[in-house]
């Protein structure tokens, strides 16, 4: 019994010393720093170099061995490279193969000619949305069979030297154009479509012998641009004609004399007021849809009996005359349907008109189906 009291005495005597072994050991917490109001300095991080230039984005093992890494050649369009949206700054070497060229959302600058050395094939080009400042006129020495060239979205000053005769699109619009060198268009006798929409062109930039060799041109977009007058020496073989958004005043008398296939005219957002248009200046046998709208206009121009669309909103027009306006006589009886007005869109909305439409306007335009006042 004694025995087993002292063995009972001399464990709970352990445990004691146990306790206080581990309380002399226990760390202390650390002592809180009085508050001053300043916040402890935080490091800064080690400046990076500005850049907005991202890696080029490189793609898996192409089927063709001569495609460059960082455009994509697809065994189902074996003629085609699509190198857009690759961040690359860098036209890569460009396969003989290759018809069809893709390198537009990208960060180029510079268009040279080495990368097409055996390019002699390509057909199309899409260079549009790049930071694109020259292109060499010996790119298109070695690509002598380009049709489609897209350059539009870029920092152009000029339009490129050098442009090869089979070429049909030329698209240069949203540069800063504002030089055509002389004999830019020379020998051009293919090309059908010339945009040179939202640049920096000014009267004295279109001379009259700039468009001369353009004999099939069937488009021509000069929208947006700084012209004070229509330009001079359009080709005659225009379907249409864009000139949206210029300072466009007045219209010569004879000025679409020869124009004998004009289809679409478009003069909105200008400065055109009725002294500055000749009577029967757009009586134009061929004109189909004419596009007057944001101008100064007081009156209706008169128009051909073949027109089918006509935009006269946001102007200054206060009364419309049937009588006065329309093409022919209502009261003459037409047996003949095809002398009847084809007019079938009319949009006056944005001038001082009020509802209702004069009947002499509905005797006239019997095609007519919509009418915005």
């Amino acid at each position: 019994m004694k025995m087993g009291s002292g063995l009972l005495y001399a464990l709970v005597l352990f445990l004691l010393m146990g306790t206080v072994f581990t309380q002399r050991n226990r760390p202390k917490k650390p002592i809180k720093p009085k508050t001053t109001g300043e916040k402890p300095s935080v490091p800064e991080p080690e400046p990076q170099e500005p850049t907005d230039f991202p890696p080029p984005i490189l793609s898996h093992q192409s089927f063709f061995p001569d495609c460059p890494r960082e455009c994509f050649c697809s065994p189902s369009y074996p003629n085609t490279m699509n190198c857009e949206n690759r961040n690359i700054r860098n036209i890569p070497v460009i396969p003989f193969r290759t018809h069809y060229l893709y390198l537009q959302n990208n960060y180029i600058s510079e268009v040279t000619p080495e990368p097409f050395l055996n390019a002699t094939e390509v057909r199309w080009v899409n260079l549009a949305n790049n930071r694109i400042h020259r292109i060499n006129k010996q790119v298109f020495e070695k690509i002598p069979a380009l049709l489609y060239l897209y350059a539009q979205k870029n920092h152009l000053k000029e339009v490129p030297l050098g442009l090869p005769a089979s070429l049909e699109q030329l698209r240069l619009g949203r540069n800063r154009i504002s030089k055509i060198p002389a004999g830019a268009f020379s020998k051009m006798g293919n090309l059908t479509l010339l945009d040179l929409y939202y640049n920096q062109l000014s009267d004295s930039d279109l001379k009259t012998s700039q468009f001369k060799d353009l004999k099939n041109l069937i488009q021509l977009n000069l929208a947006h641009n700084i012209l004070k007058k229509m330009p001079a020496g359009v080709p005659k073989s225009l379907i249409q004609l864009f000139l949206d958004r210029n300072r466009i005043d007045d219209i010569p008398k004879d000025y679409f004399k020869g124009l004998s296939h004009l289809a679409f005219l478009r003069l909105n957002h200008n400065q055109l007021n009725d002294k500055g248009l000749p009577k029967g200046v757009f009586n134009i046998s061929t004109l189909l849809d004419l596009q007057l709208a944001h101008n100064q206009l007081s009156s209706v121009p008169l128009i051909n009996v073949h027109l089918e669309h006509l935009h006269l909103n946001h102007n200054s027009i206060e009364s419309i005359n049937g009588t006065q306006i329309c093409p022919f006589n209502p009261l003459f009886d037409v047996s003949d349907d095809n002398q009847m007005p084809k007019l079938r869109y009319l949009r006056l909305d944005g001038n001082h008109l009020s509802p209702p439409i004069p009947m002499d306007v509905i005797m006239c335009f019997r095609h007519l189906h919509s009418i915005v006042i």
